[in-house]
């Protein structure tokens, strides 16, 4: 059966005029599916029963459930999600001043094997669908109804690398987006990615305007390569070289995300050389204090001010991300790999 969480509008369309039906179907049954919340075909009073038949004989509207919640003082909440398949995998809502933010997994497990990184203790098992992501956010709207809120922006930011799943993330991000949906503003999308050239081309050709951040961590080659195995296949110079075409043909500035790390990349020679880097392209950096993780063996820096002072002196915007859930397990992939016992 099809699951029509992860259909987007004109797929939808497509599908429904393929039924001997009229567009027009695809736009009823988006809303009753996102604007009423209906889940069952049967209440949907303004399709025929013939063709509820056919709706229940081969579509469906099912989510993924809770398999385990954090709640953080702050309000942050944590989720461990399961799929059918019994595959689990974290998602986080964040409050902040201006919205409510879900980061989104978009893949079980990672190849991407970052060596700070919580994820990547556990390799990857296979890709979400498009269904599987937007019940992420599902869930958590879910939970927000007692609040009278919702999901307002999204990051595709959890576990996985979103340009190894591309297509069924592009799926993803356009359910979310339609206006008949869930409607989250493009510019309230963000897609993290390690950085991967070819794809960061492809998506800026899209010619969307969901935000795109990057995974640096390091501004040469030798450490990167030792903290992202991944700058073993595209370089730092393939990588820059594909952020100022996206400059040029999305005409959006990228977002350059920067995990300070005690001894091992937060110095201010490491600032100098991040800025030498980044300031030939329409980019800011996003430093982010690390939640440590004892497998890995890094530690949170105390540099940051100073890190982040030096680069707005050279030119460099950029600013420290305001930190969710300290009191819960906040780290990337944290709760998914205690519960696998590799925590």
């Amino acid at each position: 059966m099809i699951n029509l969480y992860g259909v987007s509008l004109p797929h939808l369309e497509e599908m429904m005029v393929n039924e001997g039906q009229n567009k027009y179907r695809a736009r009823q049954l988006y809303s009753w599916i996102y604007e009423k919340g209906e889940t069952d075909f049967e209440k949907m009073t303004d399709i025929s029963k013939k063709f509820i038949e056919v709706l229940k004989e081969k579509y469906c509207l099912v989510k993924p459930t809770i398999y385990q919640k954090q709640v953080s003082e702050d309000g942050t909440i944590k989720l461990l999600v399961e799929f059918a398949d019994h595959a689990k995998v974290e998602t986080v809502l964040m409050r902040y001043n201006y919205g409510l933010a879900a980061c989104v997994s978009s893949e079980v497990g990672c190849n991407m094997g970052c060596k700070f990184c919580a994820s990547g203790l556990l390799k990857k098992q296979r890709n979400l669908a498009p269904e599987e992501m937007v019940g992420e956010i599902l869930l958590l709207n879910d939970l927000l109804k007692e609040e009278g809120k919702r999901v307002t922006h999204v990051v595709v930011m959890g576990t996985g690398e979103p340009f190894d799943n591309y297509d069924n993330v592009i799926e993803f991000i356009k359910i979310i987006n339609e206006q008949r949906g869930l409607a989250i503003g493009a510019r309230h999308i963000t897609v993290s990615t390690c950085g991967i050239p070819d794809k960061i081309r492809e998506y800026a050709r899209l010619g969307i305007q969901v935000n795109l951040a990057i995974s640096l961590h390091a501004s040469n080659d030798e450490l990167r390569n030792q903290l992202m195995p991944i700058n073993k296949a595209y370089p730092l110079k393939e990588l820059i070289a594909a952020v100022k075409e996206y400059n040029v043909v999305a005409s959006r500035r990228v977002t350059f995300e920067y995990i300070l790390l005690k001894g091992v990349n937060d110095s201010l020679k490491d600032a100098e050389e991040l800025a030498r880097l980044i300031r030939p392209v329409f980019a800011y950096v996003n430093l982010i204090p690390y939640n440590e993780v004892d497998e890995n063996g890094f530690h949170r820096s105390e540099n940051s001010k100073k890190f982040m002072d030096y680069l707005m002196k050279h030119g460099v915007n950029a600013t420290i991300r305001k930190e969710f859930g300290s009191d819960i397990d906040a780290a990337c992939g944290q709760l998914r790999a205690k519960n696998e016992g590799r925590l």
